[in-house]
């Protein structure tokens, strides 16, 4: 099997001591930080607010949550090529509580994984492919990826 890539991700959390209404501050996490000594799954997704993603993909891990940790997993992680802004109010937009939201804003772990697609034909630039991932300290274990990965792909639903 192969290692997931090494990649820092620019993330942003929450931290009351700054105050205010926006209290977050930026905070660098590593793929050692996800995955060393873990079970994850990955569910990486073309694009917040898409429809798709929005209506199925996402609160489908969502709803699964308990069954998924029950099964020996340590987290979920919805990835996507956005900003740690954008991931964010997705994930507040849709009431997600359990899924955590990783911002892959320049796209670093998707090229990495070899799942970075242009998406030029409906305005995206470069984006991920859809697919789900089970890793284990770092090795993916299993990889479902939809079918027909391609560059600007006609059929996508988003």
């Amino acid at each position: 099997m192969v290692n997931v890539p090494n990649v820092v991700f620019k993330t942003r959390v929450r931290d009351e001591s700054i105050g205010g209404e926006n209290p977050f501050r930026w905070q660098d996490v590593t793929t050692d930080d996800i995955f060393k000594g873990k079970k994850i799954i990955i569910v990486a997704l073309p694009g917040a607010f898409t429809p798709t993603c929005s209506s199925t993909h996402l609160p489908g891990f969502e709803a699964k949550y308990a069954e998924f940790k029950a099964l020996g997993i340590d987290e979920i992680y919805c990835l996507s090529v956005n900003d740690a802004f954008v991931m964010f109010q997705w994930g507040k937009n849709l009431g997600i509580k359990n899924v955590k939201m990783l911002p892959d804003g320049n796209a670093d772990f998707t090229r990495g994984m070899g799942m970075l697609v242009k998406k030029t034909n409906l305005g995206f630039g470069d984006r991920s492919w859809r697919y789900s991932m089970l890793v284990d300290n770092g090795e993916v274990k299993q990889i479902f990826a939809e079918a027909g990965k391609s560059d600007n792909f006609e059929e996508d639903p988003f």
